[in-house]
This record gives structure tokens, sequence and C-alpha cells, in this order.
């Protein structure tokens, strides 16, 4: 994945239920946020920078809001708000990252 197409790509309206990302197998990242908001927008270089580094891990960029069901079971509250699954488990998390440093910080806690 390279730096643009992470920082292009949309935030997805549709969003799998609990039980599908709960069943995921092997390394996601779950990226809760909305393509209007200014911290998302300043966030996609570097978390794009950061999974660059990570082709294996699959990224789902999911539109987040009241009454989305998804983000409510993750507790979100800000955005950006990256979630790090390891077979459908969170091992870590990053709210509203300023640096790539911290989004590589969650991809280490994959391995």
């Amino acid at each position: 994945m390279t730096t643009d197409s992470a920082a292009s790509q949309a935030y997805s309206a549709a969003a799998p239920t609990r039980a599908e990302v709960d069943m995921l197998a092997g390394a996601t990242v779950l990226e809760f946020g909305t393509g209007w908001c200014g911290y998302c927008k300043a966030a996609q270089p570097l978390i794009g920078a950061a999974l660059e580094a990570h082709p294996e891990v699959r990224h789902l960029k999911i539109e987040d809001g009241p009454g989305r069901p998804l983000g409510r079971s993750f507790r979100v509250k800000l955005w950006p708000t990256l979630i790090f699954l390891r077979d459908g488990v969170e091992v870590a998390r990053v709210v509203r990252p300023a640096e790539a440093q911290e989004v590589t910080q969650g991809l280490r806690a994959l391995a």
C-alpha cells in the first residue's frame, strides 16, 4: 500500500459487523473517521507512511458517527481512531496520531 493510496482512500460507509471483525484472521488496522474531519485529513499522510512499510496488514477505513454500531462497539470517541487487531483481538489503539511513529508503534504490537 502506498502513502498516496492510503491517504486518498475514502472512509467506507458500509462497515462490517462486529462479529465479522472479531473473526478477521491476521493483522488488521481499523481506522475510524470521516472525510470532513480536519484531524482525519491531517493524519492521512502519516498513517499512509506508516502503513506503506506493512503491505501485509489489512487496512479498513470506516466512516464513523452517531448510530454507527461498529465504532460504538469499540468505544470510539475521537477521530481518527486506529484499532490494531490480531486475529480479531485489539492489541493496540492510537487516537489522533500526530506522528507516524505513533502508528508504527501500533503496527509493532501486531508482530
